[in-house]
Formats: structure tokens, sequence, C-alpha cells
């Protein structure tokens, strides 16, 4: 009997077959959950009676719950090919995989034994050389390899392995064989996606996972954890995820495994190679770094002694491999394992080397380098698959994962022929396989799909840790061999069920063992550096907006004259929000300008997006609202202005929309954030930029006795606050006073000097010496001369100067705490 009550099968056998109405295997197709005669299998069961139990409605709420918490938990991945390059929401359906356990026991032995194989094989081509000297192993093959890196050629990792983790990827045959489609040894991905499918189904049908008692992940990745945690030898040493940053399509799984491992997500540029090891900048200097789960393909770890053209790498990082100095996991160069080639040869290799068959058969694989094997396949390409014989693509052709002979055109594959002709070694062919099918929810109800497992080890001592389950990739109905999530495949959870009850087991301590803490750990100097450029690309926005509020609402005046509208426009041209050539007596053009023109520096459109973009790259330290914020933010301003008649109100709807935005996004930081290190960094960009613009609004309005002092106290949002405490007239020096001297006033020059040196004073002070340090200096000088000025005596001059100290303030943080000595290609400073 079902481990579900009987009465909720009984009750739920309506629903069940409303669930499989029209469910079809598709001819010559072996089915997961049903048999060709219409049988459900045995142990898919439990999980279909838990689905009916629940009801149709109820499960549709289900399900969208479990869209919904992907959707807020800001799981994502990008397509490549998107013109648009937007972030794709988490493609999941929420019917996982069911595997029998006595099949997965099986099938687990078989993949740690392949695991072996594989770590052999790569071992002895960087090592002994054995399978060349014996000729098991082609040498055409492996030097041909983009994979093959020739200065690790007798290098020893440390700690003696190569691969840490490694990835299969299988599909069931016709018959319903498991078969080994690829080996995946570079930096295999999906791990993190795995166990994030696996956490949105326990929210949405928790119910179902307890009775099924499934498998759980946690204690494949303690083991990941605990190996990649005992090869450290130093006590102020730490592990750190390597990415190759927010552009890569699998960034959100670098970030979220980092987090959940407990490990520092960190970039090439965040690392230093020196004669005592790997370090990372960090505001508080170098910080030791000794292990590195790798997310970079190889080629691009040292542009030294590798790729010259990378700007992903570490340089020097192939040296400090050899030196022992630091362990990347995988290491360097054991991306030739999963060459598609390789698999023409692990047959045999698998009898040379263990003296037996592989437990499971890889898809046969003909490798074209050989003479003996293109003549003998040259009459067979119509009924195979044919692909690179590497992890990239041959020499002019495109073949993706892979093409059937019988589906090309005559002129490609005369191409194809052309290429196996000449560079055969770069090409295979394998048997063309129709793949098994899983049960997908489309449109209320289950109906089939091809899909492809991926099954990740990780290795624990002297063995490998299986994951019990996997990242499944679900295809169309004709993708019966190639699935991609670059071309809009499916995924899916992986349940291995039990008779009995799994021990209650998690990668994260207790609740009573929990340690108190209040510190986030290191603070990267790149991580510090976005933060800052954040907060001033904020700030920025927000003052060209409020430039365009104040030209609105003098256009809309009837006493306007040119007069009070040019100081705004030549303002917004001087700082290039809007175009050189356009001009200034025209305000409603300047103000479209402003708002919509997306290829000037200053513009609203392009401040919002380089925010964004600022943004993106520390999306692992914003709140899933403060994302959302800034990704509103760019859709607002991008947005295209309606024609309607009454222009000027649709743009002044639009600006108010921003600045309720920017107003959102400040109030997430001031009332979310800890106030630790990322938080004083984005804070100091913040009251830098609000100094310097307030600095030239003072300059541009503060001498125009008409109508620029009330622009003044509008731009600075000090209305209200002057007429509290004066007449409604404005006058000059009570103006100055309240926009650049007043420390009581957020909005003023001198409020923005004393949160600047509050945030300095809490850096970590390096300068040996005991001297202020550089930024410290600059503040506390320029402070000092605001704090003795006398508003009715102050000149441009002042003002000027205290301008261009903000900017020298803004360089020396960068050199001091952030490892730079100018502002990024990017990041450049309005015009004066």
């Amino acid at each position: 009997m079902s481990v579900l009550s009987e009465s909720a099968t009984l009750k739920g056998s309506d629903v069940v077959a409303q669930l499989l109405a029209g469910y079809r295997p598709l001819p010559d197709v072996y089915d997961e959950m049903m048999s060709h005669q219409g049988e459900v299998r045995e142990h898919w069961h439990d999980l279909l009676a838990g689905l009916a139990a629940l009801g149709r409605e109820e499960l549709s709420r289900r399900f969208a719950a479990t869209d919904r918490y992907l959707r807020d938990s800001g799981v994502f991945y990008r397509v490549y090919e998107d013109p648009a390059d937007v972030e794709r929401g988490w493609p999941l359906t929420p019917i996982p995989l069911v595997i029998a356990p006595e099949e997965w026991e099986s099938l687990q032995a078989a993949l740690v034994e392949r695991a072996h194989l594989v770590e052999r094989v790569i071992a002895d081509i960087y090592g002994a050389g054995n399978l060349f000297r014996e000729d098991r192993l082609p040498g055409a093959f492996v030097a041909g390899s983009p994979e093959f890196l020739r200065p690790l050629v007798g290098v020893s990792p440390p700690g003696g392995a190569h691969l840490r983790i490694y990835a299969v990827d299988i599909a069931r045959g016709p018959d319903g064989r498991w078969w080994v489609l690829r080996d995946r040894t570079q930096a295999p991905s999906g791990a993190g996606f795995a166990l994030e499918n696996r956490l949105a189904l326990r929210q949405s049908i928790p119910d179902v996972y307890r009775n099924l008692h499934v498998h759980r992940y946690a204690p494949f990745f303690h083991a990941l954890q605990a190996e990649l945690t005992g090869l450290i030898r130093q006590d102020d040493s730490r592990v750190c995820v390597l990415t190759p940053g927010p552009m890569n399509e699998t960034y959100f799984e670098h970030a979220y495994l980092a987090r959940y491992l407990g490990f520092l997500l960190v970039e090439g540029e965040d690392l230093t190679v020196r004669d005592n090891g790997a370090f990372i900048r960090t505001v508080s200097g170098l910080k030791r770094t000794e292990v590195l789960l790798r997310r970079i393909d190889a080629d691009f770890c040292d542009p030294l002694e590798l790729n010259a053209r990378s700007r992903l790498g570490v340089p020097g990082l192939v040296q400090a491999v050899r030196d022992g100095k630091v362990v990347l996991a995988n290491g360097l160069g054991s991306g030739i394992g999963e060459a598609r080639g390789m698999l023409a040869f692990l047959p045999a290799l698998s009898q040379a080397i263990d003296g037996r068959a592989l437990a499971i058969p890889n898809i046969a694989t003909w490798w074209l380098g050989d003479r003996a094997v293109r003549a003998a396949m040259r009459d067979r390409l119509d009924d195979m698959v044919v692909a690179s014989a590497y992890s990239g693509e041959p020499p002019n052709e495109t073949l993706g994962e892979g093409v059937r002979g019988s589906e090309l055109g005559l002129v490609r594959r005369r191409r194809i022929l052309q290429s196996i002709a000449d560079r055969g070694v770069d090409v295979v062919l394998q048997e063309a396989v129709r793949i098994s099918t899983m049960p997908v929810w489309r449109n209320g109800k289950l109906e089939p799909r091809p899909f492809i497992l991926r099954v990740f080890l990780a290795k624990h001592g002297d063995g490998f840790a299986v994951m019990p389950g996997g990242f499944v990739r679900i295809g169309n109905p004709d993708d019966v061999y190639a699935i991609s999530l670059q071309r809009g495949a499916l995924t899916a959870d992986v349940w291995i069920p039990s008779k009995t009850p799994r021990l209650e087991t998690t990668l994260l301590p207790t609740p009573d063992r929990i340690l108190i803490q209040r510190a986030s750990g290191t603070l990267p100097s790149r991580a510090a550096d976005n933060l800052f450029w954040l907060g001033r690309y904020m700030e920025r926005t927000e003052a060209t907006l409020r430039l365009v509020r104040a030209l609105l609402a003098r256009m809309s005046e009837s006493d306007t004259s040119d007069r009070d509208v040019e100081p705004i426009t030549s303002l917004l041209q001087s700082w290039s929000a809007v175009p050189d050539d356009l001009p200034t007596t025209r305000p409603m053009a300047i103000a479209r300008a402003a708002l919509q023109r997306g290829d000037h520096l200053g513009s609203v459109p392009t401040l919002a997006r380089a925010a964004r973009s600022t943004g993106s790259v520390i999306r692992d330290r914003l709140s899933p609202d403060t994302w959302q914020a800034l990704t509103r933010l760019v859709a607002t301003c991008d947005a295209p202005l309606s024609g309607s008649s009454d222009f000027e109100a649709t743009m002044a709807e639009r600006v108010e929309a921003a600045l309720r935005i920017i107003a959102s996004f400040s109030g997430l930081a001031q009332e979310n954030m800890t106030r630790l290190g990322g938080w004083r960094f984005l804070e100091l960009g913040r009251r830098i930029e609000r100094a310097i613009v307030t600095c030239r609004f003072v300059r541009n309005f503060g001498a125009r006795l008409d109508r620029g002092l009330d622009t003044l106290l509008e731009l600075c949002d000090s209305r209200i606050t002057y007429r509290q405490r004066y007449v409604m007239v404005a006058a000059r020096a009570p103006v100055i006073d309240l926009t650049l001297l007043d420390p009581s006033n957020p909005r003023s020059v001198a409020f923005q000097f004393d949160q600047i040196e509050a945030h300095l004073d809490a850096m970590p002070h390096m300068r040996p010496d005991g001297r202020l340090s550089l930024p410290r200096q600059i503040s506390m000088a320029t402070a000092a001369k605001l704090r003795t000025a006398d508003a009715a005596q102050i000149e441009d001059k002042l003002v000027l100067a205290t301008e261009t100290a903000l900017m020298h303030l803004s360089e020396a943080i960068s050199s001091t705490f952030l490892g730079r000595n100018e502002p990024l290609e990017t990041r450049e400073e309005l015009p004066s």
C-alpha cells in the first residue's frame, strides 16, 4: 500500500485520470512515467496520488506559488543570443522526475566508477603519459583540444586530484537503458539550480515531498564544502568561488552557491598573486585565499601563461598552482575530459585501466581524426549526428550540440564533408538516439517531453559523494537530441523516494548552534567600488530629474521668460544630458532629450542604466526589493513617452514616477542595509555626488537674484525649510547658508561632509605611520573651509574649489580603499 492513505488515493483517482487524460508516450521512445501499454510505473504512483489528493484548483494555486517563489527569489539565467540582453525567469516545471531507489543505487555506483576513470585519464594526460605511449589515446586528439593546457603538463594539482566536482549528462535510450551523453569536467554548472529547484518544490508541495521521504541534497553539499575547506592549510585563508561575472548565463548560481556554502564570491580582478600565495583585494587590505571553486573556463584563468586576451583571470595563477600555493576546483586543464571525442576512447580505456567494461555505456561515438575511422564512416553520415570533437566548434562550421546528417542541405553537407577531409581531428560522429520523456505540467494537464539528467559528484576523501537527484533539462517534443536552456528548455527537480523517513539534514547549523556575529565577512574592493558608484549614479539620476522637473515647472508658468529657463537648459547641456547642438532656447526639446536620449552620458535613461549595470555586478549583496527598484527605474526611464496632446504633463508624470522609485531605493538602503562596510561605501558615493551637484546648483543659480534662488531651493528640496525660517522672498545669504553651510539640512553640502567624515572615520586605517589617510585629509580640510565660511561672503571660487576637492576625494577613496587610481572608463565625472 502507498505511504499515502488509501482514502486519499481513492479520493484522488478521478483527478489522476484527469491529469493523465491524453498523456501518450511517443512512439519508439521510453517514457519515465508510463509504459506503452498505458500503465503508470509503480514508483510514480505515490507522487500522482499525492498531487491528486490536493485537487485541481489547489494544484494550480500551489504551482503558481512555485513561480512566485522563484520570481521573488530573483532566480534567473541570461540568454546570450538575446539582443535585449535580458534576464529570463527560471523555467521550472513543478513535476519532478521520479527515479526508483533501487535503480538509483546501481546508477550512482556506476557513475562513481566512471568518475574515478575520468580522473585517472586526466592525471595520465598531464602526468606519466602512459596512454600515449601505449597508443591507447591519440596524441593528435589531445593536442588538438583547446582545453589541453601545455603549461600544466607535469604539474601535479595540490591535493592530488584534478576533479573536485564532476557531472555527467545521461539519458535513456528507447530500450530504457541509461546512456552517458557527455562528461562535465571543466566547471560543471547546475548544482545550485538543482538546489533552488528542490527548495521551490518543497515550498509549494511540502506534504507530497514529506510523504515520499525524498533523499536530501544537503549531504552532498556538505561533502563538497568539507572537501574544499579541508584543503586550507593556513588559519587566515578562506575558500572563494571564482566567477566570470554577472554577464555569465549562470551568474545567479555562482552567487547562490557562494552564500549557501559559506564561500566568498570573487571575480578575477578581486585577486592578486604574490610570491607567498593568492590574495583577495579588500577594503581592509589583502586577505589570503588558498582554494578557488572555479566557474571560469581554464584557458581564461591566467592571461600571462594561458589566454593573453582574457580579462577574467588572475595574472600569475598558473605559477601559484605550480608552487602549490592555491588549489583550483576543478584543476586547470581538466576540461580535456569533457571533449565529445573522449567518448570514443573511454570504453577501451576502461578495459585497459580498470579491467572491465563501463557499467553505463557511452552514446556510440567515432572520432574522425583517425584515417581508418573516416574511411569506415564515410557513407554513414545520414544515420549519424555530426558534432564537434571538443567543447567548442570546429573551424568554418557551426554544429552546435550536433546536427543529424540526414537533415543537412546540399551546400552545408559539402562544407561539413570538406571540414572532415581537412581536419577530421575536430569532428565526431555519434549515434542518433531518441532520448526518453518525462511528464511536464502544461495547461492544467501532463504531457511527455524529452529530457537530459545531469548528475553531480563531489570528491570526498578517496571517493566521490553523489547528489541524490540532479538537474533536469526538458526540451520541446522535437528536441530528441540537443536540449539547452539557451534555446528555451524547461528544468525540473529529481526525486529519489524512500520507504523510510530520511534524516533531517541541512548544510546550515541548527538554531541552537548558530553563533552570534554582527559582521558580514570580507568586503572585496570590487564590491565596495560598485556600491560606491551605485550610490553616485542614483544621486546623479535624481539631480538630473530634479533639473527637468524645475524646467517643466517654469514652462508651465504664464510669466516665464527665456531668462528663467536658460540657466536650467544650459546646465543640462553642460553636463551632457542633451546634445550640444540643441538650442538652449528650446526648453521643451531640452526636457524631452534629457528624458529620452539614451545616447548621452548625462541623460536620465543612460544614468539609470548605468546604476542598474553597476548594481548587477553586486547583485548578491542587494535585497530583491532593492534590485527590483533598480529594474523598475530603468523600465520607467526607457519607456517611450506617449505622444498625447498634453506632452508637458506626460513628461512631468515620468519625472515624478522615477523620483518616487529613487526615493524607495534610498529608503531601502537606509532602513534595510546593515551599517557595515558595504552600506558605508554606498553612502559615501551618494554623499559625494549629492555634494558635487549641490555645488553646481549653487554656482549656477546662487548668484541670480530673480528666479534663480527660488530654483536653487527647489532643486535642493529646501523650500519648506526656508519658508519656515524666513519670509517668502528668497534672499541670497540665507539661501546659500541653507543649501551650502547648514549642517542640519540633509541636502546641504556641509551635511554631506559630516556624513562623509563619519563614514571615513569608520573605515580601516591603513597608514602604518598613524597619519590621516588621504581621503580624510581632503575631507577634513575642505569641510573646515566651509564651516568657517560666512554665507554673505561666499564666492563662486570657494564653491568651485569645494566641488573640485570632492572629485579629488572620490579618486582618493578609489586609490586608498578600492584598488583604483582613477574611475573606470565608464564611470566618468560629468563636466563641471
